[in-house]
C-alpha cells in the first residue's frame, strides 16, 4: 500500500504554483523565443540609430573625402582618403568650430567649375596682399614661412604674381607648386565655395593620423622705418 500514490500526486522535489501563489512559472522554450525576438528588434533600434547618427554627421559636420592628382605633394598623395570638418563657418555662442587660418588645407568648389571640387591650402586671409615672386610667397610684403613646401615639387618658377585678397575670399595654393591649378592662375576661391577643412587621414594605413597644421608667423604690414631701413639697405 506504500506504493499507492493519490491522483494528480506531485513528485517529491517538483514545486507547484499551488505552493506559493507568488511562484511564477516559466515556460523556457517560449521565454527563450520571446527573448530573442525582443533583443532582436533592440537590435534593430541601435542599427537604426547608428545609420541615422553617420546620415546627420555625414551632411552637418564630417565628411569623407578623396584625394585626386599630385598638387599637394608631399603633404597628401593621389588615392589617400581624408575626413572633412564641414563646420568651418558654425558659430554657437561666440564658439567658433572650425574657423579657417592660414595653413588649413581647405576642401572647395572650383570657381570656375562648381561641379568639381580641389584640395589646397590657405595661403592669403581677407583683407591681405599676396605676392608670388621667385617661388617665395610673401604676405603684406613680408615673406611667408613654408615648412609644408618641397624643393623638389618647387623648381620651375612661374611669373610673377600680386593679388589683393577681398573679403570673404581666400588665396590658395597647392603645395607641389609645379604641379597646381590654384589661385595663381584662375583667382580667388569665395567663402562659399570652401566647404570643408581636412583634419584626419583614414587611408593608406600607414599614413593614418591628424593632419598637421604647423605653425605660421603672420606677416604684418611693412612700416615705414622697414622700408627706410630697405632702402638704407
Amino acid at each position: 500500500m506504500f506504493e499507492l500514490r493519490k491522483k494528480n500526486q506531485i513528485d517529491f522535489g517538483m514545486v507547484s504554483p499551488a505552493d506559493d501563489r507568488d511562484i511564477d512559472v516559466v515556460e523556457i522554450r517560449r521565454e527563450s523565443r520571446h527573448g530573442l525576438w525582443f533583443e532582436s528588434l533592440r537590435l534593430l533600434r541601435d542599427v537604426f540609430l547608428i545609420i541615422i547618427v553617420f546620415i546627420l554627421l555625414g551632411v552637418f559636420a564630417v565628411q569623407p573625402v578623396v584625394v585626386e592628382g599630385t598638387s599637394m605633394l608631399p603633404q597628401l598623395h593621389d588615392g589617400e582618403r581624408l575626413l572633412v570638418n564641414k563646420l568651418v563657418y558654425y558659430k554657437w555662442r561666440s564658439v567658433s568650430w572650425g574657423h579657417l587660418e592660414r595653413g588649413d588645407i581647405v576642401v572647395f568648389w572650383y570657381p570656375s567649375d562648381p561641379d568639381k571640387s580641389y584640395v589646397k591650402r590657405v595661403i592669403g586671409l581677407p583683407g591681405e596682399t599676396v605676392e608670388v615672386r621667385n617661388g617665395k610667397v610673401y604676405i603684406n610684403g613680408r615673406e611667408l614661412a613654408e615648412p609644408y613646401i618641397d624643393t623638389i615639387h618647387n623648381q620651375n618658377l612661374r611669373e610673377n604674381v600680386i593679388k589683393s585678397v577681398d573679403q570673404h575670399y581666400y588665396f590658395v595654393m597647392g603645395d607641389n607648386r609645379d604641379n597646381s591649378s590654384d589661385s595663381r592662375v584662375w583667382g580667388l576661391v569665395p567663402e562659399k565655395y570652401i566647404y570643408g577643412k581636412a583634419f584626419f587621414r583614414y587611408w593608406k594605413p600607414g599614413d593614418v593620423g591628424f593632419l598637421k597644421h604647423g605653425d605660421y608667423d603672420v606677416p604684418e604690414p611693412k612700416t615705414l622705418e622697414d622700408l627706410k631701413a630697405e632702402e638704407d639697405e
